[in-house]
């Protein structure tokens, strides 16, 4: 039996997250979007267009990326369930929706505590959304008025 060292409170149960599954929203996020580098990850951001029938912008979606640099196919795979897990329990930790959201682990995943997991993420989501506000500030203050 697998035990997990996150704290009590933080176990909720709640639906998994969508995921990102082509590889095209992987490289779209790697070259487009945003970036905020932490300890155990960097995680990548990139916005999707908002649908044409006026409907609330989709739900953010997530993708995993462990390299082989990192550890061998089980330390990967382990990495890879515990990010999974620690957005899953936490419940988004204030990812907006209709944005694309890739973690690429480093090495410290595997051994980090569950809480350090979830802080780094929190902190990450937030820096991106505030890059994020920021630049669309500074590009609706760049546009001419419209006559």
């Amino acid at each position: 039996m697998m035990t997990t060292d996150a704290p009590a409170e933080t176990r909720k149960i709640s639906r998994k997250p969508a995921r990102l599954r082509r590889r095209q929203d992987f490289v779209r996020a790697s070259k487009t979007g945003a970036r905020f580098s932490a300890r155990l990850f960097t995680l990548q951001m990139a916005g999707r267009s908002a649908p044409e029938d006026g409907a609330a912008p989709a739900e953010a979606r997530f993708g995993f990326t462990v390299t082989k640099k990192v550890a061998g196919a089980v330390g990967r795979n382990r990495i890879r369930r515990r990010l999974k897990e620690a957005l899953r329990v936490s419940g988004d930790l204030g990812a907006r929706a209709g944005r694309d959201y890739v973690f690429v682990a480093r090495r410290g995943a595997l051994d980090a505590s569950f809480a350090d997991i979830v802080t780094q993420m929190a902190e990450g989501f937030a820096r991106l959304d505030e890059r994020h506000a920021a630049n669309s500030r500074r590009k609706q203050k760049d546009r001419p008025a419209a006559s």
